[in-house]
């Protein structure tokens, strides 16, 4: 398939750029900050993302969805990219959907991916329980009693888990941690008993989450999928978020890039303009370089994901190590070029790098990813 947007995908993409350019341009992460919104993002937004569409966006037609596959929704995610823009899309539009989409029955389909769609209800994925990402270490238990669960165990690094609805929980129902085998997938209302909630800002100022489950208790329609196989859908419902925080990623590194080639033409050193030295030069066309290559390796991730590629999970692997990696690259010469000034809060040059870092640790960091995509092929 050829690495281009056809022309729906591409009307999408403009859309998608003019509306967040007005309703959310990256003075409104500032605003947001001053204001202590503790939820990271405008109560407003989501709603008008709603309205826009985009929450049904991977949501079949049947349940209510427009199907329009994770190459178009990525179009948007890029855009949020460049624009810093929070909102529950990524949690819910996109993990809560596919983890719903690949593991549910269809009575759970017919319920939530409809919500979803309408904007009645907002998931957060509950994966990780220690600083560095491992599905495989999953330990949380998630024991038979009655005609139910009892949940025991702890969750770190829940975005948008103090604000979410609905929790989707990866705990262990066999096995042990370090075992593919024995993992299951629950779906958790935030306010059920004996769940405690402990918010975190992080420095992009997005909100996450620690949650500790103690004898929780919940019903056997709870379970998302069959017990103890949880595993294949955790992970390409990881590998689908995965790919589009590589597109968030993209966002971000452009939008540096292009803030800082501006900033090339404007500001003078010694009598000249700083873009006419020729080292600085230099760094910009390899950091444009970086950026073309990482267009083709986001765009790559995604279509095979449409496609139910069997090589998808090793290519969302590679598409987030080499987004991590570029994007680390862009923010951090972005930061260089600008000089001290860059890091001020004057200027918004430093806000990207801020969120640039949580992003690239979310769901795995470069260094994880390098390490899957070399497994997967066979190394």
């Amino acid at each position: 398939m050829a690495l281009v947007l056809n022309e729906e995908q591409q009307m999408l993409k403009e859309s998608a750029q003019g509306f967040l350019a007005e309703h959310a341009p990256v003075s409104e992460l500032r605003t947001q900050r001053d204001a202590g919104n503790k939820t990271g993002y405008s109560s407003t937004l989501w709603p008008q993302m709603v309205n826009m569409g985009w929450a049904a966006i991977l949501v079949p037609e049947e349940y209510g969805g427009l199907a329009f596959g994770h190459v178009g929704m990525a179009q948007i995610v890029e855009q949020s990219g460049r624009t810093l823009t929070a909102s529950p899309l990524l949690s819910t539009a996109i993990l809560g959907v596919t983890a719903i989409n690949l593991a549910g029955s269809e009575e759970q389909k017919t319920e939530l991916l409809g919500a979803i769609a309408g904007g009645e209800l907002t998931i957060a994925l509950a994966v990780d329980e220690k600083t560095h990402h491992d599905p495989m270490q999953i330990a949380m238990s998630a024991e038979r009693k009655g005609e139910g669960y009892v949940i025991n165990g702890e969750k770190r690094f829940v975005v948008d888990g103090s604000t979410a609805d609905t929790l989707i929980v990866a705990t262990r129902t066999a096995e042990s941690p370090g075992d593919m085998k024995g993992i299951s997938l629950f779906l958790v209302n935030r306010n059920t008993l004996g769940i405690n909630v402990d918010q975190t800002q992080m420095i992009d100022g997005r909100s996450a989450a620690i949650v500790t489950f103690t004898d929780v208790e919940v019903g056997l329609d709870a379970l998302l999928g069959e017990q103890d196989r949880g595993f294949r859908a955790l992970s390409a419902t990881l590998d689908a978020g995965n790919a589009h925080l590589a597109a968030e990623l993209l966002g971000i590194a452009q939008e540096s890039f292009d803030r800082t080639l501006q900033y090339m033409k404007e500001r003078k050193q010694f009598g000249a303009l700083i873009g006419s030295f020729q080292a600085l030069q230099h760094r910009a066309a390899h950091w444009w370089s970086e950026i073309e290559l990482c267009k083709s390796v986001v765009l790559k991730s995604l279509q095979a994901l449409d496609d139910g590629d069997v090589k998808s999970p090793a290519l969302a692997s590679i598409a987030k190590a080499k987004l991590c990696e570029v994007a680390e690259l862009s923010t951090n010469e972005a930061i260089q070029i600008h000089g001290g000034i860059g890091m001020t809060d004057e200027y918004e040059i430093g806000f990207f790098i801020k969120r640039a870092r949580p992003a690239q640790m979310l769901y795995g960091d470069y260094n994880y990813h390098a390490n899957r995509f070399a497994l997967l092929s066979g190394y």
